[in-house]
């Protein structure tokens, strides 16, 4: 069943994509809804965003990440609907039971997609293509949704790959065509290129592969840093990433973006306070403890900072959270940037410990004392 390319043995990748999944849930659960045009995100009064479209929306120029209230203007039709995160994750949780009949190497990417590694699988098919297939038909048979599939030897050509042929595709990059593939490809849908990269690399004319695959490495390195080596490699077919069936959370965080922008005081407070209980809630869930706080901040004009503080600790209180984000609102909105409207707030925390380590329950904080020494990084 393994396969052997120019003498290497060759890994069986699969990426699976939900086309348009929180949309098409939504017309699962209301068939009145399927042809028309459906934005979940929230209401165009508001500052709510598009978190998915349908594809009839789509046909309007409607995108995820827009503000519904562009979208409205798009498509004066279209239909506006809260996101319902705890269906998503219902309907998530039954697509990963699925994709847990074939193989136990699944490295999810968020609620809608996932890498597989099928080189060894569990029906004892020497096919990905087949695997893939069958999965997709089993999405459809039990769920009534559709997914994009991508194969391919590497994670990031499966990726590549699964948006190909959208929505319900199916798209394979064998290592005989791979080459070909890339030399073609544009190369802002790379991973790691977004605006800003893909402009600097319009500017030493690179849009698409082949132009890519003419620069040497030192050139990209020279100009890029580390992303021109990875630009280097990957744009070769190269991607040595295994299938990790853990992914481990780096940080536990929530955020709101307010409806009226809000300068320092009572109800920008009360909303510090509503997401510090949202985070002690998620952390408790996760069961992470960490000693690194963040705070993020939007403005008005959409520039965006994040204060962090590292404490030598790994056990901080509510209360010491707490103190934390008050003390750096407060720096924010009256040294920093007195008078300036807050768009968006966040709150998160990282640099987790394993909630095994010995004695770390005995670990405590004396956040007054803390905040007159210099032992943290304040950044």
């Amino acid at each position: 069943m393994t396969t052997y390319y120019r003498g290497e043995r060759v890994r069986k990748i699969i990426h699976l994509d939900m086309d348009a999944f929180y949309a098409s849930v939504e017309i699962k659960d209301n068939p009145r809804l399927a042809g028309l045009p459906v934005a979940v995100g929230g209401s165009p009064q508001s500052r709510a965003v598009v978190s998915a479209a349908s594809y009839k929306a789509r046909e309007y120029g409607i995108r995820s990440a827009m503000p519904c209230s562009q979208a409205q203007r798009l498509c004066p039709d279209a239909i506006f609907l809260p996101p319902r995160f705890e269906r998503y994750k219902e309907i998530s949780g039954q697509i990963h039971q699925i994709f847990r009949n074939y193989t136990h190497l699944i490295e999810p990417l968020s609620l809608d997609e996932a890498w597989l590694d099928v080189t060894t699988n569990l029906v004892n098919s020497p096919s990905a293509t087949w695997v893939a297939m069958q999965i997709k038909q089993d999405i459809k048979d039990q769920l009534g949704l559709t997914a994009s599939a991508g194969v391919s030897y590497n994670k990031f050509l499966a990726k590549i790959a699964s948006d190909e042929k959208k929505p319900d595709g199916l798209f394979v990059i064998t290592p005989e065509n791979a080459a070909s593939f890339l030399e073609t490809i544009l190369v802002r849908k790379i991973p790691g290129v977004g605006k800003i990269t893909n402009k600097k690399l319009q500017l030493y004319g690179i849009e698409k592969g082949y132009q890519l695959l003419e620069k040497s490495e030192s050139f990209l390195i020279q100009r890029f840093g580390k992303l021109g080596g990875h630009l280097y490699q990957i744009i070769r077919g190269i991607d040595e990433r295994p299938v990790q069936a853990s992914r481990e959370r780096k940080s536990v965080g929530i955020e709101t973006t307010f409806a009226v922008d809000q300068l320092y005081g009572e109800k920008l407070m009360q909303e510090l306070i509503r997401l510090l209980e949202g985070l002690s809630k998620r952390l408790k869930r996760a069961e992470k403890r960490g000693k690194t706080f963040h705070l993020k901040v939007k403005f008005e004009d959409f520039k965006q900072i994040t204060r962090s503080i590292t404490l030598n600790t790994f056990d901080i209180t509510e209360e010491a959270i707490s103190r934390l984000a008050h003390q750096k609102l407060s720096e924010i909105c009256l040294v920093e940037f007195p008078q300036k409207k807050i768009r968006l707030l966040g709150v998160s925390l990282s640099n987790f410990i394993d909630q095994k380590t010995p004695d770390s329950d005995n670990v405590q904080l004396d956040i007054f004392q803390f905040l007159k020494s210099n032992s943290a990084d304040v950044g």
